[in-house]
């Protein structure tokens, strides 16, 4: 009879510890499926995250940075540049003033002076992208900036006398609808008389 008990019970263990095994095996496939997919999934957010960041920064709408007036400009820092055979005036450009903001606008403090002795000083921006201009302000004697009432991009003008902006454009400033250099080199084209197209042409 303790045989027939030690077989009855050893028969029953059996199954049990079968049942067992199996049932972990199925919860471990179980979850290494559910881990897999989890892990495919948050990879694809990812990638879909970085596929609406690109096509954010390509969507979004070009914008012009706040403006800081420089100082007014002196004798030592102002460069003379060509503007065309019709000019009668002198064309300066005060290279301390240059610069190239993060929205690609190349800003410029550029002073005329007439054969009758009349000094000009406006501070401008150009867009290489758009062929414009803008006038930001106009500076007087006293080192004091007054704003510009016509505070908008427009074309630039490439005729008559007054061609001043078509010519740091063309020869300075822009190549091919784009910047033509960085700041430095800019500056540098500048000082050395160095035009990428020479209004003379």
């Amino acid at each position: 009879m303790r045989l027939r008990h030690s077989a009855h019970q050893q028969v029953n263990f059996m199954p049990q510890r079968f049942w067992n095994t199996l049932a972990s095996r199925r919860l471990a496939r179980t979850l290494t499926a559910g881990l897999l997919l989890c892990s495919a999934t948050l990879s694809f957010a990812q990638q879909l995250g970085g596929f609406d960041e690109e096509f954010d920064d390509e969507e979004k709408p070009w914008q012009e940075i706040a403006l800081q007036l420089p100082p007014n400009p002196l004798p030592e820092n102002l460069v003379e540049f060509y503007v065309g055979p019709t000019t009668p005036s002198k064309s300066y450009v005060d290279l301390k003033s240059l610069t190239i903001g993060s929205d690609n606008v190349v800003r410029y403090t550029m002073m005329t002076k007439t054969n009758g002795g009349a000094i000009n000083i406006v501070y401008a921006g150009i867009r290489c992208e758009t062929y414009e201009v803008k006038w930001y302000a106009f500076g007087h004697a006293d080192g004091k900036w007054s704003r510009s009432r016509q505070d908008k991009w427009t074309r630039i003008k490439d005729a008559g006398a007054n061609r001043q902006d078509a010519a740091l454009y063309k020869s300075y400033f822009c190549q091919n609808g784009m910047l033509a250099g960085d700041v430095k080199k800019t500056i540098a084209r500048l000082r050395e008389n160095r035009p990428l197209d020479p209004a003379r042409d």
